[in-house]
């Protein structure tokens, strides 16, 4: 199972990514290991996530994702989780 990831910086920007293991991934950002983007803007935390059965749909969901604007992204954010 992989995963699309959201998480907020201590600058309130946001950054998306794709992972495997949420939390390790998480914690990989925290500890400067994570991407360029977030070694300056630490810590992080985890604001959204939702689950993809493989890598390639994970990287495009990713890939959707970012091109949304930041209202789009913080909508998402807030919006509760759909009913199964």
């Amino acid at each position: 199972m992989w995963y699309v990831y959201i998480v907020e910086c201590i600058d309130q920007s946001l950054y998306t990514g794709v992972a495997r293991d949420l939390e390790a991934r998480v914690t990989q950002h925290n500890v400067g290991a994570g991407a360029k983007y977030t070694r300056g803007r630490r810590p992080v935390r985890l604001v959204y996530s939702e689950q993809a059965p493989d890598r390639s749909a994970a990287q495009q969901r990713e890939h959707a994702i970012k091109r949304l604007s930041a209202s789009a992204k913080r909508a998402l954010i807030d919006a509760p989780p759909p009913s199964n």
